[in-house]
Protein backbone atom coordinates (compact mmCIF):
# COMPACT_ATOMS: atom_id res chain seq x y z
CA UNK A 1 0.00 0.00 0.00
CA UNK A 2 2.28 2.22 1.06
CA UNK A 3 4.39 4.38 -1.51
CA UNK A 4 6.19 6.56 0.93
CA UNK A 5 10.03 6.46 0.59
CA UNK A 6 12.20 7.72 3.52
CA UNK A 7 16.16 8.82 3.09
CA UNK A 8 18.32 9.76 6.20
CA UNK A 9 21.32 11.76 6.00
CA UNK A 10 23.01 12.01 9.81
CA UNK A 11 25.80 14.26 11.16
CA UNK A 12 27.95 13.94 14.41
CA UNK A 13 27.52 17.28 16.24
CA UNK A 14 31.15 17.87 18.04
CA UNK A 15 30.17 21.06 19.97
CA UNK A 16 27.23 18.87 21.27
CA UNK A 17 29.14 16.29 22.46
CA UNK A 18 31.24 14.87 25.88
CA UNK A 19 32.61 11.87 25.04
CA UNK A 20 34.68 12.39 28.36
CA UNK A 21 30.97 11.90 29.94
CA UNK A 22 29.33 9.42 27.85
CA UNK A 23 27.31 11.89 25.67
CA UNK A 24 27.47 11.59 21.87
CA UNK A 25 25.48 13.93 20.46
CA UNK A 26 24.11 13.14 16.20
CA UNK A 27 21.71 15.17 14.05
CA UNK A 28 19.14 13.13 11.26
CA UNK A 29 17.59 14.95 8.54
CA UNK A 30 14.79 12.92 7.67
CA UNK A 31 13.16 13.05 3.97
CA UNK A 32 9.95 11.43 3.25
CA UNK A 33 8.73 11.12 -0.26
CA UNK A 34 5.33 10.40 -1.24
CA UNK A 35 4.88 8.76 -4.50
CA UNK A 36 1.61 7.16 -4.32
CA UNK A 37 -1.45 8.76 -5.48
CA UNK A 38 -2.54 10.21 -2.57
CA UNK A 39 -2.30 12.69 0.18
CA UNK A 40 -0.93 11.21 3.30
CA UNK A 41 -0.33 12.61 7.10
CA UNK A 42 2.25 11.47 9.23
CA UNK A 43 0.37 11.29 12.82
CA UNK A 44 3.16 9.34 14.86
CA UNK A 45 6.58 8.18 14.99
CA UNK A 46 8.10 5.13 16.53
CA UNK A 47 11.93 5.09 17.15
CA UNK A 48 14.19 2.27 17.91
CA UNK A 49 17.60 3.62 19.31
CA UNK A 50 20.30 1.15 19.90
CA UNK A 51 23.64 2.01 21.07
CA UNK A 52 27.38 0.13 20.67
CA UNK A 53 26.54 -1.57 23.79
CA UNK A 54 23.27 -3.08 22.04
CA UNK A 55 21.49 -1.17 24.78
CA UNK A 56 17.85 -0.20 23.56
CA UNK A 57 15.66 2.88 23.87
CA UNK A 58 12.29 3.32 22.33
CA UNK A 59 10.76 6.56 21.53
CA UNK A 60 7.15 6.79 20.62
CA UNK A 61 4.99 10.32 20.18
CA UNK A 62 3.12 12.09 18.10
CA UNK A 63 4.36 13.79 14.98
CA UNK A 64 7.55 14.61 14.12
CA UNK A 65 9.22 18.39 15.71
CA UNK A 66 5.62 19.12 16.79
CA UNK A 67 4.07 19.41 13.87
CA UNK A 68 1.77 16.10 11.81
CA UNK A 69 2.37 17.20 7.86
CA UNK A 70 0.36 16.05 5.24
CA UNK A 71 2.27 14.92 2.05
CA UNK A 72 0.90 15.37 -1.13
CA UNK A 73 1.76 13.11 -4.31
CA UNK A 74 4.44 13.91 -5.76
CA UNK A 75 6.00 15.95 -3.00
CA UNK A 76 8.25 15.54 0.37
CA UNK A 77 8.45 16.84 4.02
CA UNK A 78 12.13 17.71 5.34
CA UNK A 79 12.96 18.03 8.65
CA UNK A 80 16.38 17.58 11.23
CA UNK A 81 16.12 16.44 14.76
CA UNK A 82 18.61 14.84 16.94
CA UNK A 83 19.56 11.92 19.25
CA UNK A 84 21.88 11.76 22.44
CA UNK A 85 23.80 8.63 22.52
CA UNK A 86 26.08 7.08 25.54
CA UNK A 87 28.23 5.86 23.37
CA UNK A 88 30.07 6.74 20.07
CA UNK A 89 28.02 4.59 17.60
CA UNK A 90 24.78 3.00 17.55
CA UNK A 91 21.37 2.97 15.52
CA UNK A 92 18.27 4.14 15.10
CA UNK A 93 14.85 2.45 12.96
CA UNK A 94 11.65 2.57 13.32
CA UNK A 95 8.12 3.55 11.57
CA UNK A 96 5.72 6.40 11.03
CA UNK A 97 2.37 5.83 11.26
CA UNK A 98 0.46 7.90 7.99
CA UNK A 99 -3.15 8.17 7.39
CA UNK A 100 -3.90 8.50 3.57
CA UNK A 101 -6.46 10.50 2.15
CA UNK A 102 -9.18 8.00 2.18
CA UNK A 103 -8.74 7.72 5.93
CA UNK A 104 -6.97 4.25 5.65
CA UNK A 105 -3.69 3.85 7.99
CA UNK A 106 -0.41 2.24 7.69
CA UNK A 107 3.07 2.35 8.53
CA UNK A 108 5.81 3.28 6.50
CA UNK A 109 9.02 1.81 7.50
CA UNK A 110 12.03 4.15 8.22
CA UNK A 111 15.33 1.76 7.20
CA UNK A 112 18.02 1.20 10.19
CA UNK A 113 20.70 3.85 10.21
CA UNK A 114 24.16 4.68 11.32
CA UNK A 115 25.15 7.49 13.87
CA UNK A 116 28.88 7.10 14.06
CA UNK A 117 31.32 10.06 15.77
CA UNK A 118 34.02 10.49 13.00
CA UNK A 119 36.81 9.57 15.29
CA UNK A 120 35.86 6.25 15.78
CA UNK A 121 35.95 5.13 11.96
CA UNK A 122 39.97 5.71 12.43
Amino acid sequence: MSKIQIEVETGYLPEQSQPDHQRFAFRYTITIHNHGDNAAQLLSRYWRITDAEDQVREVRGDGVIGEQPTIEPGSYYRYTSGAVLQTFAGTMEGSYQMRAADGQEFDATIPAFALVQPSALH
